[in-house]
């Protein structure tokens, strides 16, 4: 990290509540030391979703994990730091929760920022660009009213949640070596940022989670993309200031190790 006062700082699948209790405890205890280095000199700090495993909100019940995380996310926009999560394919029944409790608003769909006076997309990335049809509908239906108000009320939370719970890490083991290699321009994202400047879409640089491996591709002198990477992995994240997009590796106890750096803005 460079300490650079009112620097945006953007991290993505934390993947919280695997491989088990004890191995996510030490990776949140991790995720809060880095959000604690950060403080000081955040603006913005942006979670891009799979911050959870799974995720499920019933009336009155949430699961009852990540204190350590959710007290940190409290404290940090009690501060005054704007803290802003997006939900991902794992917790994308993230709803009310977080904004009433947290202070800290929930986007589902890609946004828009304008940072340093350069204009960037930024979202999860899943669903985003050609095929994976598949995932596509199962998404839109998880993302049913209907489908949600059914689940809440003829499910207890404990059998609710274990379910979900379930079927959750079997999808996140069938992928998890998938979602860990490059494909280069056969990455759906890649393609999905190419198709935007082939249309001329008025975006400098898109950032999206989702795929877990850290990169920054640059397509052009005006288009660039980031692929934040993970926290299993990688402990990888971005910061940007008025000078640079890094990416970075969180290393306890010493400075963080430079991944990539987009050459446009040194």
């Amino acid at each position: 990290m460079i300490p650079k006062p009112n620097s945006i700082f953007i991290a993505s699948d934390f993947h919280l509540g695997v491989p088990n209790a004890e191995a996510s405890r030490l990776r949140e205890k991790k995720i809060v030391a880095w959000l604690e280095r950060i403080a000081p000199f955040a603006e913005s700090i942006l979670l891009l979703g799979d911050i959870f495993d799974f995720w499920f909100e019933y009336r009155h019940v949430v699961p009852k994990n990540y204190v350590r995380l959710l007290g940190t996310l409290a404290r940090l926009r009690d501060s005054g730091i704007d803290v802003q999560i997006f939900s991902g394919n794992h917790d994308l029944w993230l709803r009310d929760y977080f904004p009433q409790e947290l202070g800290v608003p929930v986007f589902h769909t890609p946004q828009q920022y304008t940072w340093f006076s350069r204009k960037y997309l930024v979202a999860h990335g899943d669903g985003l660009g050609p095929g994976d049809t598949g995932f596509k509908l199962m998404k839109k239906g998880f993302q049913n009213p209907l489908l949600q108000f059914l689940f809440r009320s003829l499910i207890h939370p404990d059998w609710g949640i274990g379910i979900a719970n379930y079927f959750s890490q079997k999808s996140r083991k069938a992928h998890q070596i998938a979602d860990s290699i490059d494909y280069g321009e056969k990455e759906m994202l890649y393609q999905y940022v190419q198709k935007k400047i082939q249309e001329t879409y008025p975006i400098d640089c898109f950032v999206f989670g989702h795929r877990h491996f850290p990169k920054i591709v640059r397509f052009s002198e005006k288009y660039s993309m980031v692929i934040l990477g993970d926290w299993i992995n990688h402990f990888s994240y971005l910061q940007i200031t008025n000078e640079s997009r890094i990416l970075f590796k969180y290393e306890a106890g010493s400075s963080d190790i430079i991944l990539s750096k987009d050459p446009a803005d040194s």
